[in-house]
């Protein structure tokens, strides 16, 4: 080899290893996506600060805009998943479908799904998805209040470790949400954001807040694959929807003052609530101008 092209193949060399290629987003721009899921997937739907709607706009932010169907029905467990899977999933010919399942089958203690009947009916939606040619994303089960030593935790980590064997077993892409939960848990602590008292990710243990639906759509996107570069637009995106988080203020007024805003609201056609929110985002707004988002 003359000297000049080992140069330039060197360099070539050089230059892919410092720049790798990056995987494509399996996901593409018009693909339909089913959720199927309980509770926590259907709140996750009816939001923009859902995990849901938070998977739709990361993705969206790189240049891939899928179609949403919202199949999570709160209580569902493992057996009324398979029952409706047909109908509420399939029958909509998706492209793609995550699986969320296994709280339930859990939480729900005598009235829940026993292991052998969760692996049978587990198995059976991945293999009816599959043999319709929908691909699938298992998503292993959060966990069961904001404490991975509890004693319904320690019976969900038996159904985790078979979600993680049957989508190698299967070719599913693995999105391990547990894992990714326990490991935010054990970083908010460090870092005091997690109270004393209290939760954090979750409103009330097992449904989530809104950093716990972050947490939950950066698994789901690392799951299919992004990587830091694609995951940062995604996370850069969900810091500009509107309305995401919800704030209120509250203070005392004289008679007078309530009196007085009252007449502003009405002059606007407004009540007086929506009249003080509305001059409270210009407050905001005013004050936040010209600092970098």
């Amino acid at each position: 080899m003359k000297p000049l092209s080992f140069a330039l193949a060197a360099l070539a060399i050089i230059s892919s290893i410092a720049n790798p290629v990056c995987a494509e987003i399996p996901i593409k721009s018009g693909e339909k996506v089913a959720f199927l899921g309980d509770s926590i997937t259907q709140s996750g739907q009816s939001s923009a600060g859902g995990y849901v709607q938070l998977i739709g706009s990361g993705l969206a932010a790189n240049g891939v805009k899928i179609e949403i169907i919202g199949a999570g029905i709160s209580g569902h467990k493992s057996n009324q998943m398979l029952e409706r899977l047909e109908r509420d999933v399939l029958s909509k010919k998706p492209d793609w479908m995550t699986l969320s399942c296994g709280v339930n089958d859990v939480w729900h203690g005598e009235k829940g799904v026993a292991l052998p009947d969760y692996q049978k009916n587990i198995t059976a939606i991945v293999d009816k998805a599959q043999a319709a040619n929908v691909k699938v994303i298992i998503l292993t089960s959060t966990m069961i209040r904001e404490d991975p030593t509890n004693a319904e935790n320690q019976k969900l980590a038996v159904y985790n470790d078979f979600l993680r064997t049957l989508a190698k077993e299967k070719k599913c892409h693995l999105a391990d949400l547990n894992a990714d939960m326990q490991a935010a848990l054990i970083e908010a602590v460090k870092t005091e954001q997690k109270p004393a008292k209290g939760n954090y990710l979750t409103s009330d243990g097992v449904h989530m807040a809104l950093a716990g639906n972050l947490m939950m759509a950066e698994g789901v996107l690392k799951g299919l694959g992004l990587n830091a570069g694609e995951l940062t637009k995604a996370k850069e995106a969900w810091l500009n929807i509107p309305n995401i988080v919800l704030v209120s203020a509250s203070m005392g007024l004289t008679q007078w003052q309530a009196q007085e805003l009252e007449k502003l609201a009405k002059a606007r056609q407004l009540d007086t609530p929506s009249f003080l929110n509305q001059e409270l985002r210009k407050v905001i707004e005013t004050k936040l101008q010209g600092k970098a988002r």
